[in-house]
């Protein structure tokens, strides 16, 4: 099997590729290209096809499926970049990865901590050796109660790694974990938005968590929560939480992912004109921190990233049972 991998960042996924090629046993191209109409030949005769979290629709696809491919992963979790129900209509099977859900649950805890502590404020301040105290006071999580929006993988490690610090933790899920019970406290989404001071989000990008966190949701929370996303961008209404960044109801928001941010990451844009208002808007506020969609970023990671890509297109090809297919 020959497999073409777009995006392919040399500096650090191509070891791992590397490794997964002579462990597996297949053939590959890359180019560092992110996938477009004028590069699909690329990938010519390749049955599989390896991306990051860039779109391909329905045209993509065609395309692609013209060349000879059968099979295309993502090299992430989610894939609503992907046109999959396209996909499946003209008989190319999706897949796309898991990783272990420490990273992404660790980066959470270190947004809460840097929020907590005002740590931005704190740097900028030591850069210009005003090593006073007024202005810096911060809060505790230890004293705090954090609401955990989504329990799977990420969000249930996030509850169990928070369980040390002896907070208070309110969780919400459509589906319930036992395990968890003994940490924290199901409720529903109302209550954690009322009594919460950190709201932490790890729920997938599905249609009916567009914009779970809007103005109704910022109306009834706590004057200074605490904002953590490390999930996805699509799931705060960005406008709603400009205004409630500018009427003090947020204290601080520690952001990962925010709406409309493809064609930033992962790429070198200094320089460039950005044409994206809310990010702008949202640096522009001292009680911010952004981060570029890294939260997964871990040797670890990259490495579960690479070798489940490869499994999951070689399961395909193999006609076994593929747990990393995307059936819905």
């Amino acid at each position: 099997m020959k497999i073409f991998f777009y995006a392919l960042r040399e500096f650090d996924e191509k070891r791992f590729l590397e490794e997964c090629a002579q462990k597996y046993g297949f053939d590959y191209d890359y180019t560092s290209q992110y996938p477009a109409m004028d590069n699909l030949d690329l990938a010519k005769g390749c049955e599989g096809i390896a991306i990051i979290t860039n779109p391909v629709d329905a045209a993509m696809l065609d395309k692609v499926k013209e060349n000879g491919t059968k099979y295309l992963t993502t090299r992430s979790i989610g894939y609503e970049h992907i046109d999959v129900a396209y996909a499946k209509k003209i008989g190319i099977r999706v897949a796309h990865v898991t990783y272990a859900p420490e990273s992404v649950a660790d980066y959470t805890i270190m947004m809460m901590l840097i929020a907590c502590r005002n740590m931005p404020f704190i740097m900028k301040k030591t850069d210009v050796q005003d090593f006073s105290l007024n202005g810096k006071i911060g809060r505790e999580i230890s004293t705090s109660t954090i609401g955990v929006l989504g329990t799977g993988n990420i969000g249930a490690t996030v509850v169990k790694h928070l369980s040390g610090f002896g907070c208070r933790i309110l969780m919400n899920d459509v589906y319930e974990k036992d395990e968890l019970k003994s940490y924290g406290e199901y409720t529903d989404k109302e209550t954690i938005y009322r009594e919460s001071d950190i709201i932490t989000l790890h729920v997938p990008a599905l249609e009916e968590n567009y914009h779970m966190v809007d103005e109704k949701a910022f109306e009834i929370m706590k004057p200074g929560v605490i904002i953590v996303n490390c999930a996805r961008g699509s799931l705060i209404d960005s406008e709603a939480m400009i205004a409630a960044l500018e009427s003090h109801k947020i204290g601080f928001a520690a952001l990962d992912t925010i709406e409309n941010e493809a064609g930033l990451y992962y790429l070198d844009r200094s320089g460039d004109r950005l044409n994206n208002r809310e990010r702008a808007v949202l640096m522009a506020f001292p009680n911010v921190y952004l981060t570029p969609h890294m939260a997964f970023y871990t040797e670890r990671t990259v490495s579960d990233m690479m070798n489940n890509a490869c499994l999951g297109l070689l399961n395909f090809d193999k006609g076994v049972e593929n747990p990393f297919e995307v059936t819905g």
